[in-house]
């Protein structure tokens, strides 16, 4: 902490009273370290106040159990070790032993951290767990087999040529130029080396052999498995049209693409960005912050429409032009000649710069030519197990039974996947737990994020608490009476309740 800014709230080596607290919580300081109390039951926990995946604020998160969760991204918490239970968050918070003294609360001596991947070298086994994939499903297993003691092999194979990044930062503030690429990499190279995991970047996979236990390698080598878990993930649909295959249209999925539109945009003046997607107008917010002139084609009535209601839509199309994005709905692009896109309208966008977000589709050809069963994904059980044994599936490719919607769903959401990615690890050793998070993503336009809970396909009914247009408002998307998901505009506390009333209510 720098010397010119003093930590808040009260110095806990004095002491505080319950009579300070506010809605069971108190920001106060150790030394210049700042640190949060938290009421529980008849217990108080001492705990560091930020966030570890965003820095978001847990004095104004929600309290459940002895857990607590953060108010941005629904990350959760251990208050009496620390450790991060739900991702987004990877890392532990540090936390403090509480004494009491009367009826004053005392906060003196932080307790020692636990030492990651240390339990895995003590009970050496023979076991081989092959991952495919290298996103938040794939990653978040790896680690998950590696913190639930599991000593055997682990093999994690990715056809990227990065690390395992923060992939929603792609188009949001690192595309935006508001954070550096060092920030990205969930883990460091040094965290596989330590933890044992063999990452094989730049790896393609030709085949899966259920019956033989073994995957063939792009290269021919054959590699064996105990257990699989397919993490395969999305990649973006192509644009089909006369130019498309040209050096300045791109399409962001990778670090890679992040990076090649960065330098695009460098020398650019006009951005065109086909398709008004979460992705498309988060990218035409980081070229607007980048200064280029911006152009959205798509062919809805109003952005997101289908997701979040005509009323939201509105407002996100208000948003953007009123930071410069220009709309060009109901139409599309004909085709691209050079810089020209020719719309079917007939009006001409100048371009120089052309971003393609017209959807992903689920990377499933490997686990078809498996013979595993597949209906618009990979169908897994509760447990996330495909319809062979000991081999599982998690993340935008697995469709599964949610408890919520009473509906097989499958979405492409990286909380999600990362959330899947610790389950399923837990089923390949053996643990039989049901996978029935309620599915959760947030989306980031200038200043307003936009936070929703839950999986409505489609919905009948919204119903709008507060104001959209004033940024204020929670709106419950219904269909036949029931409510399938909830989205909010800085009402993170309701957010989070929403989000806890729907665990509480699941089949």
């Amino acid at each position: 902490m720098s010397e010119d800014k003093k930590p808040s709230g009260p110095d806990l080596t004095r002491g505080a009273s319950l009579t300070e607290f506010k809605d069971g919580k108190l920001l106060g300081h150790v030394g210049s370290e700042e640190v949060l109390l938290v009421q529980a039951g008849g217990e108080i926990f001492a705990i560091e106040p930020a966030c570890s995946h965003y820095h978001g604020p847990l004095a104004e998160g929600l309290v459940v159990g002895d857990t607590i969760r953060c108010p941005w991204h629904h990350a959760c918490f251990s208050l009496r070790t620390g450790e991060a239970t739900r991702p987004p968050a990877l890392n532990a918070l540090a936390v403090w032993e509480v004494t009491r003294n009367q009826d004053r609360i005392l906060v003196q001596r932080k307790r020692e951290a636990p030492k990651p991947s240390a339990a895995y070298r003590s009970a050496p086994t023979s076991e081989k767990f092959v991952i495919v994939g290298g996103g938040a499903a794939g990653f978040a297993a790896a680690e998950t087999l590696r913190r639930e003691g599991f000593a055997g092999a682990i093999t994690m194979l990715s056809n990227d040529g990065a690390m395992p990044v923060d992939r929603p930062n792609l188009s949001k503030d690192y595309l935006a130029g508001n954070a550096p690429e060092d920030w990205l990499p969930l883990r460091g190279e040094d965290y596989y080396q330590s933890a044992g995991i063999d990452l094989r970047l730049s790896t393609n996979v030709a085949a899966i052999d259920p019956r033989a236990r073994s995957v063939t390698l792009g290269n021919g080598d054959s590699l064996p498995f105990d257990r699989l878990l397919l993490a395969t993930g999305a990649e973006p649909v192509k644009l089909q049209i006369p130019g498309a295959e040209q050096p300045h249209v791109h399409i962001l999925r990778s670090v890679a693409d992040s990076r090649a539109i960065i330098k695009a945009a460098g020398s650019a003046k006009r951005a065109l960005v086909i398709g008004a997607s979460f992705i498309g107008l988060e990218v035409a917010a980081s070229l607007r912050a980048r200064k280029l002139d911006v152009h959205v084609v798509a062919p809805e009535e109003r952005p997101m429409q289908k997701v979040l209601g005509s009323e939201m839509g509105d407002f996100i199309r208000t948003l953007h032009e009123e930071n410069g994005v220009k709309f060009h709905l109901e139409d599309i692009v004909e085709r691209l000649d050079g810089t020209r896109a020719t719309l079917k309208s007939g009006a001409v966008i100048e371009a120089d710069l052309v971003v393609v977000g017209i959807g992903v589709r689920p990377r499933i050809a490997l686990a078809e030519q498996a013979g595993l069963a597949a209906d618009r994904g990979v169908s897994v059980t509760e447990y996330l197990e495909t319809s062979v044994a000991g081999v599982f599936a998690a993340g935008d490719i697995a469709r599964w039974p949610d408890p919520h919607s009473r509906h097989t769903i499958r979405v492409e959401h990286w909380v999600v996947a990362e959330r899947q990615g610790q389950t399923a690890a837990r089923n390949m050793l053996g643990r039989r737990e049901r996978f029935d998070a309620v599915p959760f993503f947030w989306s980031q336009h200038y200043d307003v994020p936009i936070n929703y809970v839950g999986h409505a396909e489609s919905f009948d009914e919204v119903a709008i608490d507060g104001s959209i247009s004033g940024k204020d408002c929670l709106l419950k998307y219904r269909k036949g009476g029931h409510v399938l998901a909830v989205a909010s505009i800085y009402r993170d506390l309701d957010n989070l309740k929403a989000e806890l009333e729907m665990e509480r209510s699941r089949g």
